[in-house]
C-alpha cells in the first residue's frame, strides 16, 4: 500500500515538478534542458501582454472573492433560520452549483447575458438622453458576475459548517443582555466565524484567479492570466511558458494552505475547531 500511495503521488506530482524545474532552463527549448538560469523569469516579467492579463487576473479574482464572500455569508447565516422543504431546496441549489462543470456555468452564462444584452441595449438607446448609450457587452462584469455565482456556492458551505458547530450560547447571553442584532453579529457572530470567512474569500480568489473554462466564454475582449497561457500554448511552448505555470502553482498554493491554516484555526478559549 505504501508502494502504491508513493506511486500515485509520483504520478500526480511528477509532472507539476518537471514545470517547476524546466522554468529555471538556460535554454530556449522548453522541452531540453540546460541547468541553470533565471533569465526567463526576467523575460516574463518584460512582456507586457502577460503583465496586462495578470492584471485582469487579479482585478477579477479580487473583486470576485470580496463579492463571493460578503454575499455567501451573508446567505449562510440567513440560511440558519430556514426550516423544511425550503432549506433542502436551497441546499440542493448550492451544491448543485458547485457540481455543474464548468463548461456548463460558461455556455449558460453567455447565452444568458447575450440576451440580457440583446434586450437591454435597445432599450438604454431608446431611453438615453442625448447622444449614444454606453453598449452593455462583455468583459470584466461578464466574468465577475460569472466567478462570483460559482465561488459564492463554496463560500456558503463554508461558512455554514462553521456555523453549525459555533457557541449558540454565547448569541444567546448577548441577546439578554439587550444587545442589538448588528452588535451581536459584529462582537459575537464574526469573530467566531472569521476563519472560514478568510477561507472561503482565500478559496475563491484561487479559483477565480486559475479558472480557464468559464472565462474562456464570457471574458470577451479581455485576457486572463490563464487564457493568455492557453493562447501561448498554442503558439508553441517556451521556457516562459513554464515560468507563467510555475507562478500560477506558487500562489494557488500558497492561498490553498492559508486557507486551510484558517480551517483548522481555533477560536476563542473552547478549543474546538473551527
Amino acid at each position: 500500500m505504501r508502494l502504491y500511495a508513493a506511486a500515485v503521488y509520483v504520478f500526480l506530482y511528477g509532472p507539476i515538478s518537471l514545470i517547476v524545474l524546466f522554468s529555471f532552463n538556460a535554454g530556449r527549448h522548453a522541452a531540453s534542458f540546460e541547468c541553470c538560469s533565471t533569465m526567463w523569469y526576467g523575460r516574463t516579467f518584460q512582456n507586457t501582454f502577460l503583465l496586462e492579463a495578470l492584471a485582469t487576473s487579479l482585478i477579477v479574482a479580487s473583486t470576485t472573492a470580496v463579492l463571493a464572500t460578503i454575499m455567501g455569508t451573508m446567505a449562510s447565516i440567513a440560511l440558519q433560520r430556514v426550516r423544511g422543504g425550503l432549506r433542502l431546496l436551497f441546499d440542493a441549489l448550492t451544491y448543485t452549483a458547485i457540481v455543474i462543470p464548468g463548461i456548463v456555468i460558461g455556455i449558460a452564462t453567455l447565452v444568458a447575458l447575450v440576451t440580457a444584452f440583446g434586450f437591454l441595449n435597445p432599450v438604454l438607446d431608446a431611453l438615453w438622453p442625448a447622444g449614444t448609450a454606453p453598449s452593455l457587452q462583455l468583459g470584466y462584469g461578464s466574468v465577475i458576475a460569472a466567478h462570483t455565482l460559482f465561488t459564492m456556492a463554496l463560500v456558503i458551505v463554508i461558512v455554514r459548517a462553521r456555523i453549525q458547530g459555533m457557541d449558540r450560547a454565547l448569541i444567546e447571553a448577548s441577546a439578554d443582555l439587550y444587545a442589538t442584532p448588528w452588535r451581536t453579529f459584529r462582537q459575537i457572530t464574526l469573530p467566531q466565524i472569521f476563519p472560514a470567512v478568510m477561507s472561503g474569500f482565500l478559496l475563491s480568489f484561487t479559483f477565480s484567479f486559475d479558472d480557464f473554462i468559464i472565462a474562456f466564454f464570457v471574458a470577451g475582449s479581455k485576457t486572463t492570466l490563464p487564457i493568455y497561457v492557453f493562447s501561448s500554448i498554442r503558439r508553441g511552448i517556451t521556457p516562459e511558458t513554464n515560468v507563467i505555470a510555475t507562478m500560477i502553482l506558487a500562489v494557488s498554493l500558497t492561498l490553498l494552505f492559508v486557507a486551510q491554516f484558517l480551517l483548522r484555526a481555533r477560536t476563542g478559549k473552547s478549543g474546538r475547531p473551527a
